[in-house]
């Protein structure tokens, strides 16, 4: 019997389980899809924006992982998040106030944002080994403002928000500290592990401040498996070829240290704190624009193609597949 490896499920698997055994109402405008970041729901007026994402990767911030990576993922619709729901499981001999700090946590993340923290469930169990902590989000979007992964079109340029693997740097410099002390400045470290909050692993603000430009066709947060596989998720829900320019894609000099020490491509790991943008050539320059605004760094860092034509990384000159990265790198390196 063929087992799973750790991490995202491969695509094709998981596109034959979605069409095979979930279904869609009435109201379900958007249900399970590859590449899609939450379901959307009919309310007549206005549409509701639902999305669930567990934290399991880290445990001294869990709770402000949830909220965010959940959040990231309404305001990648074009909708506001508002209110968040948390099943938090903890293992046996958890301490009250290491289960108090996940609550704080959350409520002090979500008031940040401006979200209700308004339910969910708490357990101790056996069946983790360390705090998971699955986060419901609910936000809700104008019908008119609705920004679809699967809505990128050929011709459309690719925007990068920030730099690849902000996630990844953080919870490296967190996890890894004393043994990266060794080996990088105190400052380097300080800075890679300051990453969970400047830039931050929010997207909220991206993409506030540029959903509301119709020429925006689509936006898409890329979490597990990095900037490549959230670039192939766009791509591949919308059914458009890409075409992606190595050398234009920002990566800082704290997450090069980092990843080229653990020999991890920093296009293939922890991406949250970056937004995909799929925009109309004619409106680049104003969305970067907007960004740069609210001091938020913008890229174009590729091109949407035509459906027939395949995605491709262009470096030093060579065209090459782009790589997807189905585990996500730093599944390779951390226990």
């Amino acid at each position: 019997m063929k087992t799973l490896p750790a991490g995202k499920i491969n695509a094709d698997i998981l596109s034959g389980l979605i069409s095979n055994y979930t279904q869609s109402g009435d109201r379900v405008v958007l249900g399970s899809a590859i590449g899609e970041d939450a379901t959307i729901l009919d309310m007549g007026t206005h549409y509701l924006i639902a999305k669930t994402d567990p934290v399991t990767a880290v445990t001294q911030e869990a709770g402000y992982y949830a909220v965010n990576v959940n959040a990231n993922d309404i305001a990648s619709m074009g909708g506001t998040p508002l209110w968040f729901l948390a099943a938090i499981l903890v293992p046996e001999n958890t301490e009250f106030d290491d289960l108090e700090r996940v609550f704080a946590q959350i409520s002090t993340a979500c008031r940040t944002l401006g979200i209700s923290y308004c339910g969910g469930h708490t357990e101790v169990t056996s069946s983790v080994r360390n705090t998971v902590v699955n986060g419901l989000m609910l936000g809700e979007v104008d019908k008119s403002d609705l920004k679809s992964t699967a809505a990128a079109r050929p011709g459309d340029d690719l925007i990068l928000t920030k730099w690849a693997a902000i996630e990844a740097t953080s919870i490296l410099a967190r996890r890894e500290c004393k043994k990266l002390l060794e080996h990088f400045p105190e400052m380097l470290m300080s800075r890679a592990r300051d990453y969970l909050y400047n830039p931050g692993i929010s997207v909220v603000e991206d993409a506030r401040t540029i959903a509301h430009h119709q020429d925006v066709h689509a936006l898409h947060d890329p979490t597990e498996g990095g900037i490549a596989t959230g670039i192939f998720e766009m791509a591949q829900a919308s059914g458009a070829g890409v075409e992606v320019y190595y050398e234009r894609i920002p990566i800082s000099p704290e997450t090069m240290s980092l990843c080229t020490f653990y020999d991890i491509d920093p296009l293939g790991t922890f991406a949250s704190g970056s937004l995909l943008i799929a925009a109309a050539p004619s409106i680049s320059s104003r969305v970067i624009a907007d960004l740069a605004g609210k001091n938020i760094k913008a890229t174009v860092i590729g091109r949407l193609l035509d459906k027939e034509r395949e995605l491709t990384l262009i470096r030093d000159g060579r065209r090459t597949p782009l790589p997807v990265y189905h585990q996500d790198e730093l599944f390779r390196v951390l226990p």
